[in-house]
């Protein structure tokens, strides 16, 4: 089963309403594969969702980096699921490493995010990934065996699940894991999708790689057979996204 290279560019807590304009000028001129070769998923801060949404090339889709974990209501400073399908955005990121070690969501928690994001219709990101410590004590495959796990308690349908491995030592560090490294993490999570949830769900989910991926770098990566596109950092606010979105053509040569 083909899986559709899939590249998302996280913009992180940064921007003017300038350089947005100037970042979506760069993409909307870019020449990049179709839309049946990759899919495209840029995610501003939540103040520039619309000028994003309304001015950004049709073939690219916007996410939000985040959102409640339940309906709206006295929950201040948070954006719920249903506010974002009412401003037709498609996408959400959640669960990522910054939010999970800086603002201390656990695994139980990103779990309940996804399953709602989805119940409301969103596409979901769903991001798991070692610290250094982790890696460096051997337990990088059962950290993130629990952090899918906590997922696949809650969802039953995958149809609209991105999984998103970063390792957390290889993010803004500009360190990245070897692509032998990203191969290892990527295989062992489809294999736990196969024995855990179903062979169907393994075969068709993507997995993407996210942890300073540039454009020198995203060929190699790339080209490993389970990684099925990225999340990228840094790089999203550069002309460089371009070649990273182009790396969906060594998938297609392949």
């Amino acid at each position: 089963m083909g899986r559709k290279f899939f590249v998302g560019g996280n913009w992180k807590c940064n921007g003017t309403n300038e350089e947005v304009k100037k970042i979506i000028s760069t993409l909307n001129a870019g020449d990049v594969p179709s839309q049946d070769v990759v899919e495209v998923v840029v995610s501003p801060p939540f103040v520039f969702l619309p000028l994003t949404k309304g001015t950004l090339r049709s073939d690219f889709h916007v996410a939000a980096q985040n959102c409640w974990v339940k309906k709206g209501g006295a929950y201040t400073g948070e954006i719920s699921a249903e506010m974002l399908v009412n401003l037709d955005i498609p996408w959400v990121v959640l669960g990522h490493s910054e939010r999970r070690l800086i603002l201390g969501e656990s695994n139980e928690f990103v779990g309940d995010k996804v399953a709602y994001a989805l119940s409301q219709g969103l596409k979901v990101i769903a991001c798991v990934g070692e610290t250094l410590e982790q890696r460096e004590s051997g337990s990088t495959l059962e950290v993130v065996a629990a952090q899918t796990k906590a997922i696949a308690d809650r969802v039953s349908d995958w149809t609209n699940v991105v999984v998103a491995y970063e390792p957390v030592w290889a993010i803004g560090t500009g360190k990245v894991a070897t692509p032998a490294q990203a191969q290892e993490v990527h295989a062992e999570l489809r294999k736990w999708l196969h024995a855990n949830i179903s062979p169907q769900v393994a075969a068709s989910t993507r997995i993407i790689y996210g942890g300073s991926v540039n454009g020198a770098n995203c060929k190699e990566l790339a080209a490993q057979a389970d990684v099925d596109g990225f999340l990228v950092g840094g790089a999203s606010l550069k002309p460089e996204f371009i070649d990273i979105i182009k790396s969906a053509e060594v998938k297609k040569s392949a």
